[in-house]
């Protein structure tokens, strides 16, 4: 069945954790099989007002999976948007401040960050090039509104210690320094099957690319789920293939595989 769209994580995937950069063989694949008709989507954690790191493609793009699938847009036209309930963000905030951690907090457009930590500025900003958030905007404003996600700086552990207090949200995590909280339902694999119905193809005419834990839903629900080779080993368990690292050539090399392109 010929490949009619294609999925990408951001971070790992898309964008290398060494250089923080695009490989010059991935824009050219991804060139090449927009000119072949292939959709191409972004399908990431990332909120929209933090995606700064795919300038060399963002004209190439046909929509975007932002929030791990809490928002999914094409242009202007949003697709889901599925936001956390209120009490379960006071919950979060309200544990953050008692137990010292931050979050990052996540509206539609807006993002700040409760009880800043140095912990956020070694991840967010040093690890994934982040330098856009306000640490001193007051994030009350933010909680009078929709907020799509919540990412907690915290351990796995202290992760099983708030969530059965927050019982209509999931955690996807893909850093083992923090992890995004979104509204049950929310994830990459259902907003994939969205987005798909909502353009008129299938699941199974879709080629999916991810290396996180929080892409494990989006692999199973593409016809083709694609790991790098840079992903940890649940991932590639979770995959149809694995290929080449994504400082390895590894989008341009599954591309060729599966004769995306040629």
């Amino acid at each position: 069945m010929a490949i009619k769209a294609a999925f990408f994580d951001i971070d790992g995937t898309l964008v290398s954790f060494q250089s923080h950069q695009i490989l010059a063989s991935t824009i050219k694949a991804i060139e090449q099989a927009k000119e072949r008709g292939v959709k191409i989507f972004i399908s990431t954690g990332r909120p929209v007002a933090i995606i700064n790191n795919i300038d060399p493609i963002r004209h190439l793009i046909d929509g975007y999976i932002t929030f791990n699938g809490a928002r999914t847009f094409i242009g202007d036209e949003d697709i889901t948007l599925m936001p956390i309930p209120e009490e379960e963000v006071r919950t979060m905030i309200t544990d953050a401040s008692r137990r010292n951690y931050a979050v990052v907090v996540c509206g539609k457009e807006d993002i700040g960050i409760h009880n800043h930590t140095s912990i956020f500025d070694d991840v967010f900003v040093r690890g994934l090039g982040v330098t856009n958030i306000d640490i001193h905007q007051p994030i009350e404003p933010l909680l009078h509104h929709p907020v799509l996600q919540l990412t907690p700086f915290f351990s796995v552990e202290d992760e099983r210690l708030i969530l059965p207090s927050m019982p209509h949200c999931i955690s996807a995590r893909w850093n083992p320094r923090f992890t995004d909280i979104t509204l049950r339902g929310a994830d990459k694999g259902n907003a994939l099957l969205q987005l798909t119905k909502h353009i008129g193809i299938s699941p199974e005419e879709c080629i999916a690319f991810g290396d996180g834990g929080n892409d494990m839903s989006i692999l199973h629900a593409a016809g083709i789920g694609v790991a790098m080779g840079n992903a940890d080993e649940a991932v590639q368990a979770a995959a149809d293939y694995v290929t080449t690292s994504v400082d390895d050539d590894g989008i341009r090399n599954a591309f060729l595989h599966f004769g995306v392109i040629s």
